[in-house]
């Protein structure tokens, strides 16, 4: 159900959800495995995607139905998904989302854990759990309002609407418009390994801004002790 390749020079793996005949919707077992690709991977740079004509439509309906209702066991589905996010996003390697076609509820939580989000012209973006009385409990009330803002999150979340890729872009669900989203992730992956490391620990930091802007300069500094050589090259 989850693919992994990794392109020759080892600076890029990509992860595939591959279940197309039910739009890429995650079962537990699915879940693991997912987690299990993100968090095993040494490339500095993962691009995630889905098989077929859905990015991820979320959580499979039928193993939902199959907690019968239990709370304790709802619970514990939703830490197992809410840790599979945390994976994504504490990833030491920058994560992209490649989005095309429907990415719905749990798929579209796991896209917001990710560092950056390209959608295709085809791609759409929605909650619609509200709609039947659930909402997405994969950390998508925690990421949804940094993300986008919490007056658009609010209408989001609350209307169960979803929106094509020009409004994602607009709102800030997605970055970019790409025919081929993968083209982005090859761009990062060009770049220098420790150095989108240090980028994403210091863009992620929620720290207080004090601490952020002292281990902004520390990196910084390990930086150009690092790259002194490609600095003075640049200068020839």
């Amino acid at each position: 159900m989850i693919d992994v390749e990794t392109d020759a020079d080892r600076s890029l793996r990509t992860v595939t959800i591959d279940r197309p005949e039910a739009r890429n919707a995650l079962t537990v077992e699915s879940l693991k495995a997912l987690e299990a690709a993100i968090d095993d991977a040494d490339e500095p740079v993962v691009y995630l995607r889905g098989n077929g004509p859905a990015f991820c439509a979320g959580a499979d309906l039928e193993t939902v139905s199959e907690l019968e209702g239990d709370r304790e066991r709802a619970i514990e589905f939703a830490r197992l998904g809410q840790r599979v996010a945390r994976t994504i996003e504490d990833s030491p390697a920058i994560v992209v989302a490649g989005i095309d076609g429907p990415a719905r509820g749990g798929g579209l939580e796991f896209a917001l854990a990710c560092d950056v989000r390209v959608g295709t012209p085809d791609s759409t973006y929605g909650e619609p759990g509200v709609t039947f009385g659930l909402f997405g409990a994969w950390g998508g009330t925690v990421r949804l309002p940094r993300v986008i803002g919490e007056g658009d999150a609010l209408e989001f979340a609350l209307s169960g609407r979803a929106v094509d890729a020009e409004e994602a872009r607009r709102m800030g669900l997605i970055s970019r418009i790409e025919a081929e989203p993968r083209t982005v992730a090859e761009e990062i992956a060009a770049n220098a390994p420790d150095t989108l490391a240090v980028l994403k620990r210091r863009i992620r930091d929620d720290r207080e801004r004090a601490t952020q802007e002292r281990l902004e300069a520390q990196a910084f500094g390990d930086l150009v002790e690092a790259h002194a050589d490609d600095i003075d090259a640049l200068l020839e």
